[in-house]
């Protein structure tokens, strides 16, 4: 494994580090997660398309009231 160096605001850095200890991992694994989404070249529309194209088998038979989408 390589290692890189990185600059970024004291704070920034230090606010991230508290939110990966509460996410109970670390800020540089957090890092290797969105260096390696970021490098397979997905975005978000693209895994928004699959993800609609995974559920193009559910139709809505009708228009819902809110009072219908409300209902628990």
């Amino acid at each position: 494994m390589k290692n890189i160096t990185l600059s970024a605001n004291e704070s920034l850095i230090e606010r991230a580090r508290e939110k990966a200890k509460n996410e109970k991992t670390t800020l540089n694994n957090r890092f290797r997660e969105w260096l390696e989404n970021y490098a397979s070249g997905k975005n978000r529309a693209e895994e928004y398309e699959t993800l609609m194209s995974q559920l193009d088998y559910v139709k809505i038979d009708r228009k819902y009231s809110r009072d219908e989408l409300n209902e628990r």
